[in-house]
């Protein structure tokens, strides 16, 4: 599929799925040299004994080939999270996809584990045909040689609202219980991780116990102008009487929460990113200066490893 279909669907998460926020330009600055200083980290705000701080995740929506997978395939401490997207999930996940994901996961993070690898699957806010949806998430869990080369699945274009008798949160529920019977069908061993990714501050049913649909939920995807001003609505989740809250006492883990943020200018706007996700109760983020129409298809100028190293100091 071609790169311009890619930016597509990122133009659509963006516009979509950060509707409730106020329209927000992104900041003019322009990204620093690679070769910034880092400053001093600042004391961290302590969590709770036992939850994790803040780590890197990257959404790469990049081609087997391109160099931003290098970049991620060389860094140390590794990002602890990468999604691939081969064609929006519809390209065939083949050998030189499996490749480069495994190549991804024999590496180590800043907390000492390997790197998780996530498969691109995307949902049109829980309208695309649920057979059409397994169908992408077998293109990377049922392969040829029968070995599992993923840890799981990212599914965007996520309906952030429960749905009538919480029917769109009961199909995503579903979706979740596909991706883990058919691993465990592979691996009985394997860990699985499932990431939903509605762009914004998610319904809290979807964390409900017993019903929850991801592991891990993107609840924002915009620029740093947005999450700085007046795009960042005030948490993580709502509940459906209204009112936005981090969520922290659905999420006893801290990982619950992961924000993504654009258009960030410089490397003293990366580190002030990051700081800004773990006071807001996120558990993994990312920060790039890269732009639309895909900003996500390139590595930011300041090199992964300022982000994952000072991630491990937050927490």
């Amino acid at each position: 599929m071609a790169r311009a279909v890619k930016a597509l669907y990122a133009v659509l998460v963006t516009s979509l799925l950060a509707a409730p926020a106020p329209a927000v330009t992104a900041s003019a600055g322009t990204a620093s040299s690679a070769g910034t200083a880092e400053e001093a980290a600042p004391a961290p705000r302590p969590r709770a004994t036992g939850v994790r701080g803040l780590e890197i995740a990257v959404p790469a929506y990049a081609w087997a080939g391109d160099g931003m997978l290098g970049d991620l395939v060389a860094t140390t401490p590794a990002a602890s999270v990468v999604v691939l997207n081969p064609g929006n999930g519809d390209a065939p996940f083949d050998g030189r996809w499996q490749a480069r994901a495994d190549a991804l996961r024999a590496a180590t993070t800043a907390t000492g584990e390997k790197t998780k690898v996530l498969g691109y699957v995307h949902t049109d806010h829980g309208n695309r045909d649920f057979d059409a949806v397994k169908a992408s998430v077998d293109n990377y869990l049922k392969t040829r040689d029968g070995r599992l080369h993923v840890d799981g699945i990212f599914f965007d274009v996520v309906s952030r609202d429960c749905g009538p008798g919480n029917a769109t949160r009961d199909h995503y529920a579903r979706l979740r219980e596909y991706v883990q019977d058919t691993m465990d069908g592979v691996d009985p061993t394997a860990a699985d991780l499932v990431v939903d990714n509605p762009g914004t501050a998610i319904a809290d049913c979807y964390l409900e116990p017993g019903h929850r649909t991801a592991d891990v939920f993107v609840t924002f995807e915009d620029t740093y102008a947005a999450y700085t001003g007046g795009g960042w609505l005030g948490g993580n989740v709502f509940a459906d009487s209204g009112g936005y809250r981090t969520g922290t006492e659905l999420d006893p883990t801290g990982t619950a929460f992961w924000h993504l943020v654009h258009a960030v200018p410089d490397a003293t706007a990366m580190r002030a990113t990051l700081r800004t996700a773990f006071d807001r109760g996120a558990g993994y983020a990312y920060a790039t200066g890269t732009r639309m129409p895909n900003p996500w298809d390139e590595s930011p100028s300041w090199k992964y490893r300022s982000q994952t190293l000072y991630a491990a100091t937050l927490g």
